[in-house]
């Protein structure tokens, strides 16, 4: 993993589980990546797409999504470029 650097913005540590099938609803075994945060780019039952890195995993964003997270990086950091 290659941890902060410029042009990340920090938005908090997740909460990451196997979810087993059969067990709270599941319908297959999957990894559930819980962080609020997440839903201010991602909206519930929007999908994307996700790859691993080395250290552990990147999520890709659609354009509707990318656009959502610029406009957060623009409020947090308070300026129109970043």
């Amino acid at each position: 993993m290659s941890g902060p650097g410029d042009g990340k913005l920090f938005i908090g540590k997740a909460d990451v589980y196997i979810h087993v099938k059969g067990k709270s609803n599941a319908t297959v075994t999957h990894v559930d990546i819980e962080l609020d945060e997440l839903n201010d780019i991602i909206k519930p039952g929007e999908n994307t797409y996700i790859g691993s890195k080395e250290g552990g995993v990147f999520i890709g964003l659609k354009k509707e999504m990318i656009l959502r997270a610029e406009s957060i990086i623009k409020i947090k950091k308070g300026k129109n470029e970043y």
